[in-house]
């Protein structure tokens, strides 16, 4: 996720809790996606849509947060 940013990812997940729970949430719904979409894993659609969505939600969130420190720490 957002992987021009992995340096600011790096630091900011250490001083915000918060934010590595999104992250961390992010890729366990990403790796899920995956293994349904590649056939380990089996759900309905409607669930994995709702999966997609709450990931992309927490993308924007982590993205907003990103913006936020890059502001603050002036990057």
């Amino acid at each position: 996720m957002l992987h021009e940013y992995r340096e600011i990812i790096s630091k900011i997940k250490v001083d915000n809790a918060h934010f590595a729970k999104i992250f961390e949430k992010h890729n366990e719904l990403d790796q899920k996606i995956t293994d349904v979409e590649e056939g380990r894993e089996h759900m309905s659609d409607l669930e994995l849509e709702t999966m997609k969505k709450e990931k992309l939600r927490l993308k924007d969130e982590a993205y907003t947060m990103i913006v936020a420190y890059k502001k603050e720490h002036s990057l």
